[in-house]
């Protein structure tokens, strides 16, 4: 990947998401937790797939959606991330190309497939994902291209990514990488069980400042200090002494720093059809502010517009241009 000025390097899974719409019933048949992320093997994606409706298929991985809304508002962005050089392959590469973000990970030749996420929209617009992780699991710290890191105002690790113990390491890598050269590096929490999954690690990337900014949604946070009381869980992150951002679905967000704190609604929608992505294109606003040096309270607008973008149809990436809808809207950054 050729080293030049980047805003938003994002580094995660390489996804084609398949979603489907289903009923509360659906997912009880196939024993699924609702709203939540399952990852599965070849065998059950396939079994999934056949069980499933219609489907749309759209390029897809949390970090690889935020770095698309990032480059919708206009920004430099660039992607790392593993796919096979299969079908899904070409799909994944041709679409987030096609998006202006710089992707130039090589493609595997041997081993598993492009990974995909089979996604159920229930009718109050949840989405329960089931994920195989195929190729993903063969991003290696080769891969993170010390260049683009350096180059990079703000480095987006995936929690997702926590995962793979080899893509672990490539994580670790790009914070230090980044950290050297002077640049921040943000962490999202990306699932609440994901953070059952990893508390004391995703804590000791926080304390040990591996990571400078954190994005959760309140569900993320109350499990990462096991805590039913939101208040709670907030002020513990509080003396962290980090910029977190916190979203609440339709109460809005919140900004924290251990000195400031700033509650920022959620954008009216006409209708919610589909949850999916809703934070990583929080994420992407709020980043896409931070790195223009907007205010924090505008980084959460920001974000708060991607995101009511995002929750309007089905699919998570932006069909508006978001730098559109920041004008539209009164929002500089």
């Amino acid at each position: 990947m050729a080293a030049r000025n980047i805003d938003i390097l994002g580094i995660g899974n390489a996804i084609v998401d398949v979603i489907a719409t289903a009923d509360d019933d659906f997912l009880l048949r196939e024993d699924l937790q609702k709203g939540g992320m399952t990852l599965i093997d070849e065998s059950r994606a396939h079994q999934l797939y056949a069980a499933m409706g219609p489907g749309t298929v759209i390029s897809g991985g949390s970090a690889a959606n935020t770095i698309v809304g990032v480059a919708s508002f206009g920004l430099s962005a660039a992607f790392i991330g593993k796919v096979k050089a299969d079908e899904t392959g070409g799909a994944f590469t041709h679409d987030i190309r096609a998006m202006k973000v710089q992707f130039e990970t090589p493609h595997a030749t041997e081993g598993a497939a492009t990974a995909r996420c089979l996604i159920f929209v229930t009718p109050d617009g949840e989405r329960t994902m089931n994920t195989y992780l195929g190729a993903c699991q063969n991003l290696t710290s080769a891969d993170v291209d010390e260049d683009s890191v350096k180059a990079a105002r703000i480095t987006y690790l995936e929690g997702y990514l926590w995962d793979p113990p080899e893509a672990k390491k490539a994580f670790v890598k790009a914070a230090a990488v980044a950290h050297a050269a002077g640049n921040r590096v943000a962490l999202t929490l990306s699932d609440s069980f994901c953070v059952d999954r990893y508390r004391a690690e995703f804590l000791d990337l926080i304390r040990s400042k591996t990571v400078d900014i954190v994005f959760a949604n309140q569900h993320e946070l109350r499990a990462l200090y096991e805590t039913s009381d939101f208040d709670s869980a907030v002020a513990a992150l509080r003396e962290e002494g980090i910029l977190a951002a916190v979203t609440r679905s339709e109460q809005g967000s919140l900004v924290v720093t251990r000195g400031e704190t700033h509650a920022v609604p959620a954008c009216p929608i006409d209708k919610l059809v589909d949850t999916t992505g809703a934070g990583d294109l929080y994420a992407a606003g709020f980043l896409s502010g931070l790195a223009r040096g907007a205010s924090l309270p505008d980084c959460a607008r920001l974000g708060a517009l991607a995101a009511s973008e995002i929750i309007q149809h089905y699919g998570a990436r932006p069909v508006a241009q978001l730098s559109d809808l920041a004008s539209q809207n009164g929002i500089s950054y």
